[in-house]
C-alpha cells in the first residue's frame, strides 16, 4: 500500500510508474445505523451484516467493476492501466516506509509485506523470499533496508514470475483492502463510486484507526456529514470524505499531489456518476486515461 505517485513519476520511467433501496443496480445498500467497524468491515460490537451485504447488488465487486477499480488505482500508483504488470515492482520511494513492492504497493515498513511473505511461505516453504523473513521481521515498522538490499529486490522480481506468488498478492489485496472497503461502503449505503472511494483510500492510507489511516478518515468525515445509511445525502458525504482525505494527503510529502482525488474521483462525483458507469475518462498527474467499457 501507500505508493507515492509524484515521487514515483520523478524517478521511474512510465513503464514502471503505478440511501437507496437494496435492489438498485448500482449496488447501494439499504438504510442501517452507522456505527464503528473493525478492519474487516464487521460491526465493532461483534454483530455482522453478512446476509444483508450478500443480498445487495455486487457494485464494485462485479467483475467488470473490479477490473475498472484496479485500473483506476494503477493509474495513480503506477501511471499505467496495466495493473497486472506490477507484481514484480519493487523500490524505495523515499516515503519512510522502506521498500514498496508488488501489485498494491505492499511495504516492508507497514507489516503488510511481511504478512504476505509469511502467508506465502507457509504454503510454499521453498520460495525465494523465505530466506528474507528474519530481516523483514526486523525492519517491520521502519524504513530500514538492513538485511534486504539488492538480494531482496532480485528475489522479489524473480518470485513475481511464479503464478502462486501472483495469486498470493491477489489474495492479500482482496483480504486486506478490497473486500473490507467494499463491504463497509455498502454498509454505509454507498454505491459503486463510493465503494471505490473507500477502496482507494484503504490502499493509500492503510486500514488502521489513526487520524491518517482509513478508519480515522472515515471518522472525521462522519463528523462532517451523514452517510446515506444514516439518511444523509450520498454526494455530500462523499465530498466530505474526499475533503478530509485531501487534507491528510496534503500534509504528507509523499502524497501532496492529490490529482487522484481532484481530477479523477471528484470529477466522477461532480458528474453524478455514482454508479461508476463507463466510458470513463480521468487524469492523474496530468496524464489522461480512458476506459471504454
Amino acid at each position: 500500500m501507500k505508493r507515492a505517485g509524484p515521487l514515483l513519476l520523478a524517478v521511474v520511467p512510465l513503464v514502471l510508474t503505478a440511501v437507496a433501496c437494496s435492489g438498485e443496480p448500482d449496488g447501494k445498500a439499504g438504510p442501517t445505523a452507522a456505527r464503528p467497524y473493525d478492519e474487516s468491515g464487521s460491526a465493532a460490537d461483534g454483530r455482522t451484516d453478512d446476509a444483508r451485504v450478500a443480498a445487495l447488488p455486487p457494485g464494485l465487486a462485479a467483475p467488470a467493476k473490479r477490473e475498472l477499480a484496479f485500473k483506476l488505482v494503477s493509474s495513480a500508483e503506477n501511471s499505467t492501466l496495466d495493473w497486472r504488470g506490477q507484481y514484480g515492482y519493487v523500490e524505495d520511494i523515499g516515503d519512510g516506509r522502506g521498500y514498496t513492492a508488488g501489485l498494491i504497493g505492499f511495504c516492508t515498513g507497514t507489516h503488510d509485506l511481511l504478512e504476505l511473505v509469511e502467508t506465502y511461505t507457509e504454503r510454499h516453504p521453498g520460495n525465494g523470499l523465505a530466506r528474507y523473513l528474519p530481516a523483514l521481521r526486523a525492519v517491520d515498522g521502519s524504513a530500514s533496508h538492513r538485511g534486504l538490499g539488492r538480494g531482496f529486490v532480485r528475489a522479489w522480481k524473480a518470485e513475481a514470475r511464479e503464478p502462486a506468488f501472483r495469486a498470493a498478492q491477489d489474495a492479500a489485496r482482496d483480504r486486506r483492502y478490497f473486500d473490507p472497503a467494499v463491504r463497509l461502503a455498502k454498509l454505509d449505503g454507498l454505491g459503486t463510486l463510493g465503494q471505490f472511494v473507500y477502496y482507494d483510500a484503504m490502499v493509500v492510507h492503510g486500514p488502521g484507526s489513526g487520524p491518517k489511516s482509513f478508519h480515522g478518515l472515515r471518522g472525521a468525515a462522519l463528523a462532517k456529514a451523514r452517510t446515506p445509511a444514516e439518511g444523509g445525502d450520498e454526494t455530500a458525504y462523499l465530498h466530505a470524505f474526499l475533503d478530509v482525505r485531501r487534507e491528510v494527503m496534503k500534509s504528507e510529502r509523499a502524497h501532496r499531489d492529490t490529482s487522484r482525488i481532484d481530477t479523477a474521483q471528484r470529477r466522477f462525483l461532480r458528474e453524478g456518476n455514482l454508479a461508476l458507469r463507463t466510458p470513463l475518462t480521468w487524469r492523474v498527474y496530468g496524464d489522461a486515461y480512458r476506459v471504454a467499457k
